[in-house]
């Protein structure tokens, strides 16, 4: 049974999706959980980087990473001095010779990124990684040497 609240001007809304965008009040686009789950299910991306557009206040597909491309291509994408959020889907082999892949959701928020921007990314978090089921790795990085290949690869095993 789901509980409601009825808004001033008489709508009934789910209480659910009220609580969820009290937070930050930022909403998803339906795009960034339609590639997700493409990248998901099918791998047609190796990546996606999302961008919190202020203005309208919803998290946007800003770029999406063609399966061929490289780890190298990924963190490229990434603004050197602002906020994303991005999915990476790694594929390594184990020890025991065992191809895997791991999704790893990635909160990118360099030191040089405004204070304002910083705030909005870290109280939209949460609620925006909640949106991609299927999320294995989190890692949050400020700077390039926390997110490198060598780290990607400890994290993922």
């Amino acid at each position: 049974m789901s509980a409601f609240i009825t808004s001033p001007s008489y709508h009934v809304l789910p209480l659910s999706r009220v609580q969820a965008n009290a937070a930050s009040g930022m909403a998803v686009h339906d795009d960034c959980k339609l590639k997700f789950l493409e990248l998901k299910a099918k791998r047609t991306y190796r990546f996606i980087v999302y961008k919190i557009e202020e203005k309208q206040k919803q998290v946007i597909v800003e770029k999406l990473g063609e399966p061929a491309q490289s780890y190298e291509d990924f963190t490229a994408s990434l603004p050197a001095d602002e906020c994303r959020y991005a999915v990476y889907d790694f594929d390594f082999v184990t020890a025991e010779n065992v191809q895997k892949s791991r999704i790893f959701f990635i909160a990118w928020c360099p030191d040089t990124s405004r204070v304002r921007s910083k705030m909005i990314y870290a109280s939209s978090k949460d609620r925006f990684k909640r949106e991609l089921d299927g999320i294995q790795v989190e890692l949050q990085a400020t700077d390039p040497t926390e997110m490198d290949l060598d780290v990607i690869k400890s994290r993922a095993s």
